[in-house]
């Protein structure tokens, strides 16, 4: 599964709740008709009954949810979809959730430690590097990323310990 956001506040009285999306574009979680929610045990699927943009981002519909209450039980869950659901990348691109977890090392082979988290700062998207006495913030562009092996879970940059 691919974590691709969460539930949010309930919108409305009949079980329509806020999404707060993790993709590039919020109305792409629209390309999914069934959503996955995290549960105690394990992800749930939910069909979606409708969805739509609102002025103050996604808000949605799942079959079956019809109580306003319910939706504030639900609040925070996480929302994803299968893996093999998400269209193929094109070389150079990649799914975030395909970085987390990668070991970084530098051109000299030291290693920097895992990618943690990456955000999005609008210029560029940035890498979280943490070891267990660091965190580093890599910018995700060609001239610091130099390769993104996903099969050996490692990415190579240009970036000195002492930056």
């Amino acid at each position: 599964m691919v974590v691709m956001g969460q539930l949010g506040t309930p919108f409305g009285v009949k079980g329509w709740v806020r999404i707060f999306a993790d993709t590039e574009y919020p109305d792409s979680l629209l390309d999914y008709s069934v959503w996955y929610l995290e549960t105690a045990t394990g992800w749930q699927a939910f069909d979606i009954e409708a969805a739509e943009m609102h002025a103050k981002g996604l808000v949605a519909k799942l079959a079956g949810i019809d109580d306003r209450d319910l939706i504030v039980s639900m609040r925070n869950r996480k929302i994803a979809v299968p893996r093999s659901e998400l269209p193929e990348t094109e070389d150079g691109e990649y799914y975030w959730s395909d970085l987390i977890g990668l070991s970084v090392v530098n051109l000299a082979g030291e290693s920097l430690g895992k990618v943690t988290q990456l955000l999005e700062t609008g210029a560029n998207d940035v890498l979280v590097i943490r070891d267990a006495n660091v965190e580093r913030l890599l910018p995700f562009v060609d001239a610091v990323v130099k390769t993104v092996d996903i099969a050996a879970a490692l990415i190579t940059v240009d970036w000195g310990l002492d930056y």
